[in-house]
């Protein structure tokens, strides 16, 4: 197996399980509706957030669920592709989008009862070929080339990459991020979505996490080390130098500070826009998968279970006093103080000394 096969297969490993080998045969799950199930809440979840009052979860095999009573009974939502997806996020209580496997971009206007299908990995993979192809024609650049050839890859290897985030200022304008460099950016709410392949400063095509915004800034982070930050001015977004060298899963914080967190409980703080980061020890040994900011508290999970907070912009860290609910893949606001608990048995909703109680369907 090459290195680039190699890292296809350990993020998806990383990520989820994947779907299982059909005896009748291959299966595109992009022409494949998520399996309806009565224990669909109770999978592999991996991206929740609130849309209004609803909380809205993400999974494997495409499963969506959705609760109106704070995480105590779920349904599940009819979707019209099976990938497994990876981020969601709402812009309010109606409007939002899920991302996945597959070059997924999925959106709702109803807080998640129903969703279509904006984007996939086919579609995605074109309209890269032809951005780059354009721009390499008008301007041969080394770099271009290199993007040129990256293209062509993808393409050649079909709809296989996955986004892994996905983030909106206001209901027309987001972003979505994924594996080996995709980044797409919309001003129309996903009508249309528009490549960014050349506008990273990531010349090795490194998977790219997470974005959100912190600090004043638009960061997206990812592996080796990877963080990048939105130049509002030439709409690139530039590298930055944490000086850790091992990969970033999240990025939170508030409106003056700024945190990037990943493996083995590596977490690195900026106050001054990404100018200068100082390494945290927040209290976390293990693999940090999620992190947000509640009511101007700050909250990390690791994939142990583990939950820690800082109430001083991330100076200072206390641990959070929950009943451990096993592995998580991430953490979500469930209206504060209550957090979503994302794991491999769906959604568990805590809140600070209460034990938590796991979903029901």
């Amino acid at each position: 197996m090459n290195i680039r096969a190699h890292r296809v297969v350990a993020l998806a490993l990383a990520l989820t399980t994947p779907l299982p080998v059909l005896a009748a045969g291959f299966v595109d799950v992009l022409a494949t509706p998520a399996p309806m199930s009565p224990l669909a809440s109770k999978t592999l979840m991996q991206g929740a957030a609130r849309a209004g009052d609803r909380l809205v979860a993400v999974g494997q095999r495409g499963h969506i669920v959705v609760s109106n009573d704070g995480g105590a009974t779920w349904q599940q939502s009819p979707v019209p592709v099976s990938s497994d997806l990876t981020a969601v996020y709402f812009v309010n209580d109606k409007k939002g989008w899920a991302v996945g496997h597959d070059g997924v971009i999925l959106a709702t206007s109803d807080g998640g009862a129903t969703w279509t299908l904006q984007l996939d990995g086919k579609r995605a993979n074109e309209a890269v070929l032809a951005d780059v192809e354009r721009k390499a024609a008008a301007q041969p650049t080394e770099s271009l080339k290199a993007m040129l050839a990256e293209a062509k890859r993808n393409q050649e290897q079909g709809a296989d990459k996955p986004f892994l985030d996905v983030w909106f200022a206001d209901d027309k304008t987001g972003y979505v991020v994924g594996a080996y460099n995709l980044i797409f950016q919309t001003n129309d709410g996903g009508t249309t979505w528009t490549p960014w392949f050349d506008r990273t400063e990531n010349p090795k095509f490194l998977n790219l996490y997470a974005i959100r915004p912190a600090g004043g800034g638009l960061y997206v982070v990812g592996e080796a080390g990877l963080v990048l930050k939105l130049d509002p001015a030439s709409q690139q977004f530039r590298a930055l130098d944490t000086g850790y060298k091992g990969t970033y899963f999240g990025v939170t914080g508030n409106s003056d500070v700024v945190l990037v967190f990943g493996l083995r409980g590596n977490v690195y703080r900026s106050d001054d826009t990404g100018k200068s980061w100082t390494k945290m020890n927040v209290g976390l040994p293990a693999t940090i998968v999620g992190g947000l900011t509640l009511g101007g508290v700050i909250a990390l999970a690791d994939v142990s279970g583990r939950v820690v907070t800082s109430a001083d912009g991330g100076k200072s860290w206390k641990p959070l006093p929950l009943e451990s609910p096993g592995m998580l893949t991430g953490i979500a606001d469930a209206g504060a103080p209550k957090l979503a608990l994302l794991g491999a048995r769906g959604v568990t909703v805590a809140a600070p000394s209460a034990q938590p109680k796991p979903a029901k369907e």
